[in-house]
């Protein structure tokens, strides 16, 4: 396999401070995010970028990456030296790439273990401390765990019910649908138990990847004039400037208000004009004059 350089990755000496690693992956992961760059290798990239900031955000993962010495070079053939072991203690292996990363590399997994991605090809929440790639040999146990919108943004715990046993789960923030969290030696016969989220339906919101997509209803006066209207979120309601002659169908953007993560996701709020039914001869009238004022709009045209 290759050896990977990841001070390199994120472009940092290795003598950054964490707040400069930090500062470096936040910048690389919005860079490349495959959400927002559509260039052929932003998806790889993203997957670099997770896996270097994972060993050098964690001071014993990066203790011993360090330990390799600097004398290899990006790309070099690599082998873990003879008697290389990683403990992770309470560690674990955190949540990465997110849903587009597919999981650590073959590197990574020779040097701490078991990061190769989790259920279906998207990356793994380990919620216990997880023994490396020789402990125990019984199948994973994979299932589904349904969670609320709500879940995934604040970040909770839940009691599931597995094989006549209960079993606290934490939720970690900004987990999305299709990502899996690892309760390691809790599936059948000591193996891993992989548990795939979804999400449970909304009555308001409608999530895609960590963004998250509502219907905001406006009166013809609002849309046709600008309003400032209160919009729900998830982190609680906020004020939205709708633009003059805004029509249904269009997209207004609310900056970092999806699921937290890495690259926060945006709300995407779809507007639908609404007209209010003529229910006495007032309003009856008011829409005939209405009609007179614009003869020549044809909302069809």
């Amino acid at each position: 396999m290759e050896y990977k350089d990841y001070y390199k990755i994120l472009g940092v000496p290795r003598t950054a401070s964490a707040e400069e690693i930090k500062r470096a992956y936040r910048k690389l992961a919005r860079e490349f995010h495959p959400d927002k760059n559509k260039a052929k290798n932003a998806e790889e990239r993203f997957k670099e970028i997770n896996e270097a900031h994972e060993v050098l955000s964690d001071p014993k993962k990066r203790q011993a990456y360090d330990q390799l010495g600097a004398n290899w070079r990006a790309g070099e053939r690599f082998t873990p030296p003879p008697g290389w072991h990683f403990d992770f203690g309470t560690s674990g292996v955190r949540r990465g790439a997110g849903a587009q990363a597919g999981g650590f590399s073959e590197f990574f997994a020779s040097l701490f273990g078991g990061g190769l991605g989790g259920f279906g090809g998207f990356d793994t929440v380990e919620e216990e401390p997880y023994g490396g790639p020789f402990r125990g040999q019984a199948p994973a146990q994979r299932a589904r765990i349904a969670i609320a919108l709500e879940d995934s943004f604040h970040g909770t715990r839940r009691q599931i019910g597995v094989d006549g046993r209960t079993l606290e789960v934490r939720i970690p923030k900004g987990i999305v649908a299709g990502q899996t969290i690892r309760l390691a030696g809790q599936g059948r016969g000591g193996g891993d138990l992989l548990l795939e989220v979804e999400f449970t339906p909304h009555p308001r919101f409608r999530a895609e990847g960590r963004d998250i997509h509502y219907e905001l209803p406006v009166a013809p006066w609002e849309a046709a004039l600008g309003a400032k209207v209160p919009v729900p979120t998830l982190g609680g309601p906020v004020e939205l400037t709708l633009p003059a002659g805004t029509h249904t169908g269009r997209k207004l953007r609310l900056k970092g208000r999806g699921l937290p993560g890495p690259v926060p996701g945006d709300e995407i709020v779809t507007v639908s004009v609404v007209a209010p039914p003529a229910r006495d001869e007032a309003q009856r009238r008011a829409y005939e004059e209405l009609r007179a004022r614009f003869p020549s709009f044809d909302p069809r045209a």
